[in-house]
């Protein structure tokens, strides 16, 4: 692909966006839906284009600015998939946002394709510097849609999410600094071959991972997402879902574990800590909620346990179940919110006590609710189910202790989402209101059938999504052989780790 089609998917949303400001209400619907369609269809083409199995870094685009500092993009297969994540929701928040958003419609479009533009842009970056000012601007666009269009709390809410993200950043940015200095380069793939100082990969690790837990969201510091999802519009709690949470994922992909591996290994405990508290904490917490979006926000914080579980796994199994738990929360996460908001709109009420029944009046959408419900739980065929299960595994050869744990997440995941589904869909209608509601339009099918069908898809063919990202897992692995601790499996055995290319045969572990 000859043109700069990086550089074309960040400009065009960003040049829409101020087109938009100066329309009227529904033009500015239709300028925003048409150019996220247009940008989903260079999204295909990306895909399309990008070659599997060929050289890592693809699309590449490098303009120097100033100093060290340039305008460089490209992409390996993680970045691909997250990108395509991005640009398929991206036109379902406008469509889930059509007639719920009447006030100052323009403004509200334009931060959303702000927003895509932005998310592009963290995840195409190649240049450290680039990265940061991409990932930190998400949060511009992000806390005006939470503090403009959100609900009655909507000012507290939109504070405390923009300080917590910043706070953990500002301690990531005198990293980079640092690195810069040392590695004298801020190109990413450059860095990710640099072998930092041990002693100095600790405290690089450390302010990374400030940034990128709060990102993720890790317990303790995963109080912001429940308000920010609760006082967020619908489209604003699937995109926070769907694509700003897996940036701190793929923050500890692209930096932490290529650039620190020694200390990534020497403390996977913290992280492995954190996460089983996570798994179990938050999904206890989800048992508890009234609230429909908040239950779903904390399942949340426990699905994206599974991701830092996965990733710090140091096996292949491990990290691309990781991978396919952040894509498939991705969806399943953003759909559930949509489904929460299909029926908000109709009777302004998030609390779970005030429905029941809809299986008899709204079928088609507790046939879709259903569908999503399922998902989530991990059931064999839908798109979790890989992911959490790879992740499973990869965590067991680590440590059988963690991968218990964690395992109980799903038995408790269950539990919360059988038991809102079961008080939404079935028993008495708690009132003539919700007795009365009417199914789903034609609009509310276009938003959520797109993601059913790309839900079964990852859970039917999920190698049409692990096949670009594989090189890029091996390459990952190769950088951290030297580092990886020996996992229960080896310990076990007493055998030596097995070789990085050759971990898919798992012989020497099993």
């Amino acid at each position: 692909m000859s043109y700069p089609i990086l550089s074309i998917m960040i400009l065009l949303p960003i040049a829409a966006a101020i087109l938009t400001l100066f329309l009227t209400a529904q033009a500015a619907r239709w300028a925003a839906l048409g150019t996220t369609l247009g940008l989903f269809g260079l999204g295909v083409a990306l895909w399309h284009g990008f070659d599997v199995g060929g050289p890592q870094w693809q699309f590449v685009e490098n303009a120097p600015i100033f100093g060290r500092f340039s305008w460089a993009l490209g992409i390996d297969g993680i970045a691909l998939m997250l990108i395509v994540l991005s640009v398929f929701l991206m036109p379902i928040c406008i469509l889930a946002s059509w007639t719920s958003i009447e006030k100052r419609v323009p403004e509200y479009m334009a931060a959303f394709l702000l927003m895509e533009a932005l998310m592009i842009g963290v995840f195409s970056a190649q240049d450290m510097f680039l990265f940061y000012i991409f990932f930190e601007a998400g949060l511009i666009p992000m806390y005006l849609i939470i503090g403009i269009w959100g609900g009655a709390d909507r000012i507290k809410a939109s504070y405390k999410f923009f300080l917590y993200t910043l706070f953990g950043s500002l301690l990531m940015l005198v990293a980079m600094l640092w690195m810069s200095r040392e590695a004298g380069t801020t190109d990413i793939p450059s860095l990710m071959q640099y072998n930092f100082p041990v002693e100095a990969q600790t405290w690089l690790f450390l302010a990374f991972f400030a940034s990128f837990a709060v990102k993720v969201p890790m317990w303790p510091v995963h109080t912001w997402l429940p308000d920010a999802h609760v006082q967020a519009p619908t489209a604003g709690s699937v995109i926070l879902a769907g694509v700003l949470l897996k940036m701190g994922g793929y923050g500890f992909i692209r930096f932490s574990l290529p650039m620190f591996p020694e200390a990534s290994a020497g403390l996977v405990w913290l992280v492995f800590g954190m996460s089983m508290v996570a798994v179990v904490y938050t999904s206890l917490v989800a048992l508890v909620q009234q609230d429909m979006k908040k239950l779903i926000a904390y399942s949340s914080v426990a699905h994206m346990a599974f991701v830092t579980i996965g990733l710090f796994a140091f096996n292949r199994q491990g990290i691309e179940g990781a991978l396919m738990v952040m894509l498939a929360h991705g969806l399943v996460s953003g759909a559930l919110f949509l489904c929460v908001g299909v029926i908000y709109d109709r009777l302004h009420a998030r609390e779970i006590a005030r429905y029941g029944g809809l299986s008899n009046n709204m079928p088609y959408y507790a046939l879709f609710f259903l569908f999503f419900t399922m998902a989530s739980v991990g059931l064999p065929g839908l798109a979790n189910f890989v992911g959490e299960f790879l992740a499973l595994v990869g965590a067991y050869e680590a440590n059988s202790w963690v991968a218990a744990v964690a395992t109980t997440g799903i038995i408790l995941g269950a539990a919360y989402m059988l038991y809102l589904y079961r008080r939404v869909a079935f028993g008495a209608p708690a009132g003539e209101d919700t007795a009365a509601m009417r199914d789903i339009s034609a609009r509310e099918w276009l938003t959520l059938a797109p993601i059913a069908a790309a839900t079964l898809w990852m859970g039917v063919y999920p190698e049409s999504f692990l096949a670009p990202m594989r090189n890029d897992v091996t390459s990952l692995l190769v950088r951290l052989e030297s580092a990886a601790p020996a996992g229960d499996a080896q310990l076990k055995k007493g055998s030596p780790k097995a070789d990085a290319h050759h971990e898919a045969a798992h012989g020497e572990a099993h």
